[in-house]
């Protein structure tokens, strides 16, 4: 019911997606959202999403920037791939890659082959962006603006060169995963807390040190990193840590009453994407280590979204609501909160 929802309101005859009903605009990154959950279900055994998955896919290809030789996205256009602009993000081009290996694990032939080499060109992107330098003793920057490296950032492109690495076997990629976990895990590290903070800013401090921010969604990617290092690296503690990054979750942004995750430390509120990518990350905490509790996490943070924030006559979310279900923004309802709502619920049918 979310994707007839999105085909009707957000998917537009270029196999881009609006930003929001109505809207001009497509953001790459909310585009490759969709690509995410169309991969979630083609692998849970839908193989018609592989269309609409493969459609984005060659919109994307708009967003590339063709006049400098490292390539990367731009991280905007308008809907029918014109004017691609608003700058490159890591983040951005970072979750592409992964988004695209998800898309290569469920895809064959050629299609297969173009996914690795997307996502191979994303990473290629980052190495040669000059986006990492030594400022703040290494760590990417959020954008070429270069004003606070991210935690997410980092963590999602963590991500994309252990999963490269793990794929082609190429050394390169070890070495910037290596170099990028042991940045985060020196400076971004909150040990009080037993979480990521949000950020590092340009006055050289992580923002908020006294009373640190930490974002729910940070530490869901976090957690997948270290469960990919774990893997990949054969380096079994990182297991334990990511377990231990969970259990920090669920002390700091769970709310037991109402079953879900705030969208960070100083923001009650809650997001289906923001919140909802901890269900994602403890759904792969259960696959690696069969603890059950981690789905039932899983499932209460969606059953919450579902109960709260759907709209009931058209089956999309709407954007915020607080935590007791008050203040919903019923004005506005955006297409990445629908990408990732199909996403969860298709990686979590699985095993309910």
């Amino acid at each position: 019911m979310v994707h007839a929802d999105v085909v009707h309101d957000f998917q537009t005859c270029s196999n881009s997606y609006r930003i929001e009903p109505g809207s001009d605009t497509a953001y790459e990154w909310y585009c490759v959202s969709q690509m995410y959950a169309d991969a979630a279900m083609a692998a849970s055994g839908d193989s018609n999403y592989l269309q609409s998955m493969d459609k984005t896919y060659a919109w994307i290809n708009h967003l590339w920037d063709i006049r400098n030789p490292g390539g990367g996205y731009f991280a905007s256009a308008d809907i029918k791939g014109c004017d691609a602009g608003g700058g490159k993000y890591v983040d951005d081009n970072s979750l592409a890659g992964n988004v695209y290996l998800d898309c290569y694990a469920v895809s064959s032939g050629a299609a297969k082959t173009n996914y690795l080499y997307s996502a191979m060109a994303a990473a290629n992107w980052l190495m040669s962006s000059g986006e990492w330098d030594n400022t703040f003793g290494g760590g990417f920057w959020w954008d070429m603006n270069r004003k606070n490296k991210p935690t997410q950032s980092n963590g999602l492109a963590m991500q994309l060169f252990l999963r490269l690495y793990q794929i082609t076997g190429r050394v390169c990629y070890r070495d910037w995963a290596i170099s990028i976990k042991n940045w985060l895990e020196a400076r971004m590290f909150n040990s009080v807390d037993g979480l990521y903070v949000w950020q590092i800013t340009t006055n050289g401090t992580p923002e908020g040190l006294k009373s640190p921010v930490e974002f729910t969604y940070d530490n869901a990617i976090m957690i997948e990193a270290d469960l990919l290092y774990c893997q990949v690296m054969s380096a079994n503690d990182y297991e334990a840590k990511a377990q231990n990054l969970a259990r920090s979750l669920n002390a700091k942004l769970w709310n037991n009453s109402f079953g879900c995750y705030y969208f960070n430390t100083s923001d009650g509120r809650v997001n289906p994407c923001w919140c909802g990518w901890a269900s994602q990350s403890l759904i792969k905490l259960f696959q690696a280590d069969g603890n059950t509790s981690w789905l039932k996490y899983a499932q209460r943070n969606i059953d919450y979204m579902n109960h709260y924030l759907r709209n009931t006559k058209v089956h999309a979310y709407f954007q915020f609501c607080d935590m007791n279900g008050s203040n919903v923004t019923t004005n506005r309802v955006e297409e990445v909160d629908q990408a990732w709502m199909q996403r969860v619920q298709a990686l979590l049918s699985k095993y309910r």
